[in-house]
């Protein structure tokens, strides 16, 4: 079994630095645009074939899921609540100056209403457990969210993979016996073509 990893497109809200966590917000025109490039390059050059999509609740990773099951011709699951983002509580829709003006630097340390890591990490364990032992045979993939996957990335790797999950980026994971081997990591070259 293989799990394709893969953050939503860019929003409005990433662009300007806000916090979205369980905020509604959904893709803006370059997020779409981003969705199909990466829907061309798993139908186009990828050696490895998927079955299926699965993305979060959050229309941002739902629309990004629906371009590149579109694009890829494979079905679209229901969503999974348990692929939702992070919720941050009281920092959601803030700028990093906002937050560290109302809270200080140690915003991110401070009980504001955040789920904990460990909450996060128990949910993200249990979705892939239940994908192992639901479609053991199968190769999906999973559209989510940068802090999701992150700490996802933690509780399978501790500290190993530590870098910033991009948007429409994509991390493959290959299930071996007890372990999840990473055969590719927050790759985002599908989205180099015409940016630079």
């Amino acid at each position: 079994m293989r799990i394709g990893l893969v953050r939503h497109g860019l929003t409005d809200w990433n662009m300007l630095g806000k916090i979205q966590g369980q905020s509604d917000i959904p893709l803006n025109t370059e997020g779409r645009r981003q969705a199909e490039l990466l829907g061309d390059r798993l139908l186009l050059t990828e050696e490895y074939t998927w079955d299926f999509v699965i993305s979060s609740r959050l229309s941002r990773a739902e629309e990004t899921g629906r371009i590149i099951a579109s694009k890829v011709n494979i079905p679209l699951l229901e969503p999974d609540p348990r692929l939702n983002e992070r919720s941050f509580g009281q920092v959601e829709g803030l700028t990093l100056s906002e937050r560290e003006s109302k809270w200080g630097r140690d915003w991110h340390l401070q009980e504001l209403g955040q789920e904990k890591d460990e909450e996060i990490q128990a949910r993200g364990l249990a979705f892939m457990e239940d994908m192992w032992n639901t479609y053991p045979d199968k190769n999906m993939l999973v559209i989510s969210h940068g802090g999701f996957l992150a700490q996802l990335y933690r509780s399978l790797y501790k500290e190993r993979y530590t870098e910033r999950i991009g948007n429409l980026s994509l991390t493959i994971l290959e299930k071996t016996d007890l372990e999840w081997v990473p055969l590719l990591y927050n790759c985002t070259r599908h989205l180099l073509g015409n940016k630079e």
